[in-house]
């Protein structure tokens, strides 16, 4: 063989055996994703629910009807629920993002 075709065929090698291992470890990355997928969703489903029963339950204990956005402060006053605050945050939040995506 002469000295650049063992030049050639050893670059070739070489990026042969680069792909093959970047493809092994992807492959393997992708193993654990799938391995790990069905705990991870089991993990998001049962936090689902979770919200779900404390909102509902938020829902039957409210008593008094919301006040207007604009007349709370952002912290509301001390005797506002936790998660009353947490929604007026993120209604605030929300309300944000969309004069964001207006403007661009």
């Amino acid at each position: 063989m002469t000295p650049p075709d063992a030049l050639l065929r050893a670059t070739i090698n070489r990026l042969v055996a680069r792909v093959g291992e970047g493809v092994a470890d992807a492959a393997v990355g992708v193993a654990v994703a799938v391995q790990d997928a069905p705990e991870r969703i089991r993990q998001e489903w049962d936090l689902f629910q979770e919200e779900v029963k404390a909102e509902a339950e938020r829902l039957q204990n409210e008593t008094t009807p919301p006040t207007s956005q604009s007349s709370q402060s952002e912290t509301g006053s001390p005797e506002d629920s936790l998660q009353d605050r947490i929604d007026r945050l993120r209604a605030r939040v929300a309300d944000l993002d969309n004069r964001l995506e207006e403007h661009t």
